[in-house]
């Protein structure tokens, strides 16, 4: 049925009913459900693909991105991959009910803070098919109902995956209606949405910076958005260069549309001729064009790589593609202060054989995830070992980094007595 502003808040009104429900509702048919949604992802996995086949005709048709594309592509590995990151879920330990703290006054008053879930989580999101899933069951999990608005390009395969959910829920005994799927292409219900603060506690964007920027200026609700993931990778001077190439090779070309991927390249004056020279050589065959300082051109145009000179904005940019900013610093320091000024507080790296300073690295640079000697495409809830993640917030407050069930989560005072009262 096709939404209408009405149906819309009738949606979302059916959520937080559900979410009174959801909250209270035990681990055991929590994990049903989402084995459900797992086996429903094998079972209908044709289904699904044909769906997603339709949503890919039509995006190439109007001309997406490559990196667009990517991100709307299903295959059969990736719904494989996406039940089992289900079942990592259902696998892990419910937040629901966690004591955090407890104390007992000297009145005798036991005072706890007990984990509870946030009630009804929006998500808008654009492209990405998968997040209907992540989304789904990390709320499930958490105790939370949520209501899923996706962008057209995905509307096919997210109506499929939606009712795979809703029936998971219907089969283990748990209100469908905590899952809300907006069947609709309209943009003014994600103006409805951000005004619904009476029903939904959480508003998720997942997208393009338009997106993003349009949510955080009109939402009533809280929001923790991601944002713009611009990453650097740092090589410093006493690095094992072939380590160095590996980490650099897979923070970029892994897989170049997802947004902990590497953007900037910071290479120590002292290796920078050598390891130009052998990442140009790697990177041959992978039509990665080098957007290099005057000193990273010089070296590399002697290597007749595909490189040209940077622009004014290139370091400033997620190219989400086949492109990385290059730069030589003469000292950690400067690579620091390159960080600081055009860094997005995504995921930043250093590649380095100095231990003292790895750790100066990890102790200076602001950004939610800062690594040594390692990719920056780990930063996903997954490889943290959350399951999944419902976003990667960039913000300070309330969550960082990937966002997994605890950060789907407060908490409330939970306070008993023997009959204490308060003194005038």
């Amino acid at each position: 049925m096709t939404a209408s502003l009405s149906t819309v808040r009738a949606q979302a009104e059916a959520a937080r009913t559900a979410s009174r429900v959801l909250a209270y509702t035990g681990s055991a048919a929590k994990n049903a459900a989402l084995e459900g949604i797992a086996a429903g992802l094998r079972q209908r996995c044709e289904e699904v693909l044909a769906a997603n086949a339709q949503d890919m005709r039509d995006a190439e048709e109007a001309g997406i991105s490559a990196a667009f594309l990517d991100r709307l592509l299903l295959t059969e590995e990736r719904l494989a991959a996406q039940a089992e990151d289900v079942l990592r879920i259902a696998a892990l330990d419910d937040p629901v009910g966690e004591t955090i703290a407890q104390h007992v006054m000297p009145n005798g008053l036991r005072i706890q803070r007990v984990r509870v879930p946030l009630g009804v989580i929006g998500a808008i999101f654009e492209s990405r098919p998968n997040v209907t899933i992540d989304i789904s069951a990390l709320c499930l999990k958490s105790g939370n109902a949520c209501v899923l608005r996706g962008g057209k390009e995905a509307l096919r395969s997210n109506r499929v995956l939606a009712g795979i959910c809703r029936e998971a829920l219907s089969a283990a005994a748990l209100p469908d209606a905590s899952l809300q799927f907006i069947d609709s292409t309209d943009r003014t219900f994600v103006g409805e949405l951000l005004r619904m603060s009476d029903l939904i506690d959480l508003m998720v964007p997942r997208g393009g910076t338009d997106l993003i920027r349009r949510v955080r200026d009109e939402a009533k609700m809280p929001v923790v958005a991601g944002g713009v993931g611009i990453c650097h990778v740092f090589v410093d001077a006493t690095v094992d260069a072939g380590a160095a190439l590996d980490i650099v090779d897979n923070a970029k070309t892994r897989r170049m549309s997802i947004c902990n991927a590497m953007d900037s390249l910071i290479v120590h004056r002292e290796i920078a001729a050598p390891f130009l020279r052998k990442l140009a050589a790697r990177w041959a065959s992978k039509d990665i064009q080098f957007r290099a300082d005057r000193e990273a051109l010089a070296i590399l145009e002697a290597t007749e790589a595909n490189a040209v000179a940077a622009g004014p904005g290139d370091f400033d940019t997620e190219f989400l593609g086949p492109v990385a900013a290059v730069r030589v610093v003469d000292s950690a320091d400067e690579a620091l202060e390159h960080i600081a000024v055009h860094g997005s507080g995504h995921s930043e790296a250093i590649c380095t054989a100095d231990a003292a300073l790895g750790e100066r690295f990890l102790r200076e640079v602001d950004a939610a995830a800062v690594y040594v000697n390692a990719s920056t495409q780990f930063t996903d809830g997954g490889q943290f070992g959350l399951g999944a993640e419902i976003g990667i917030s960039t913000q300070k407050m309330h969550a960082r980094g990937p966002m997994g069930l605890r950060e789907l989560t407060s908490y409330k005072w939970v306070v008993r007595g023997d009959g204490q009262v308060r003194p005038s």
